[in-house]
């Protein structure tokens, strides 16, 4: 498709006999926050050091806007490690003019930009402060503006919220929703379900170097409905517990098991010739239990 910015196909990488990353495809699109959930060791930050050519793949290809990584494609992607590498005894507003100035950036108009973000990200100290002398959360914020001092194309964030408190949180997510808007492609892997939840257009849940499940929330739990039913009607339903196995019943209301949708639907032919039904649906597996069972 053409918007799609960033293509991975049987992305694998093995180290030793660990195999970190195996056949992993990936479609991320022009202006679409992708989130990458799974569990430590789960394989997210190989696949996205490979994305960015940190790390060579064994067997697979990797490409941004049908072109192979180069040194080009890496100045146009803004990338923040897991790991802080930052330089701690150096000013947070000249480091990111530093950093801006590597990726062919203008000093003025990148001190300009930097205090800006500065500003944005609700930075609790000053611009002339080392990074050393800020908390971990305010040395999180200047990571986050280092990945974005360049105004880049595309965004690779591993662990953008880890130390933030919930208003820090909040405040990243607006941000990078706003730079998703301009039509970057935002890709970042997190722990923390709720933000990638309210945040991502795509969730790719990777567990032991696969892709387990990818989608929008809506697709995710489409793909993985399990097989209870609610029923509520105006009478009884006590005479379920004869058709299938029930699992909770107070008078009108019901929640039963049923194997597949025709069983299902046999249920609810029974009850609209008992009665009115006012609820009749396939229970809504959260995005938390698909976590829990994809990712073991």
């Amino acid at each position: 498709m053409s918007d799609v910015v960033l293509e991975v196909d049987g992305l694998t990488r093995r180290f030793g006999d660990v195999v970190a990353n195996d056949q992993v495809d990936l479609r991320v699109r022009a202006g679409e926050v992708v989130g990458l959930l799974g569990h430590n060791g789960a394989g997210k930050t190989t696949a996205m050091r490979i994305m960015l050519g940190v790390l060579s793949t064994d067997s697979g290809r990797v490409s941004w806007n049908g072109k192979e990584v180069d040194d080009d494609v890496r100045r146009k992607i803004g990338y923040m490690p897991e790991e802080r590498g930052l330089y701690p005894k150096m000013k947070i507003i000249d480091q990111l003019v530093y950093l801006a100035q590597l990726h062919g950036s203008d000093a003025a108009e990148a001190r300009r930009y930097g205090l800006e973000l500065l500003e944005r990200l609700q930075l609790n100290g000053k611009p002339t402060d080392t990074l050393e002398s800020l908390s971990l959360g305010n040395q999180q914020r200047v990571q986050i503006a280092a990945a974005l001092i360049h105004r880049p194309s595309a965004l690779v964030l591993d662990e953008p919220f880890s130390g933030l408190d919930p208003d820090s949180v909040d405040i990243t997510v607006d941000v990078l929703r706003e730079v998703a808007a301009t039509g970057a492609p935002v890709l970042f892997s997190s722990h923390q379900l709720d933000v990638v939840e309210r945040l991502c257009d795509q969730l790719v849940i990777i567990s032991r170097g696969e892709i387990r499940a990818n989608g929008t929330r809506t697709e995710l739990q489409a793909a993985n409905a399990g097989n209870e039913w609610d029923l509520e009607m105006n009478a009884d339903t006590g005479w379920v517990r004869d058709v299938v196995p029930v699992i909770e019943f107070d008078g009108g209301y019901v929640r039963f098991q049923a194997p597949d949708e025709e069983t299902a639907n046999r249920v609810l032919v029974a009850a609209l010739e008992r009665g009115t039904v006012s609820t009749f649906q396939r229970v809504t597996r959260s995005l938390h239990e698909i976590y829990k069972e994809m990712a073991k």
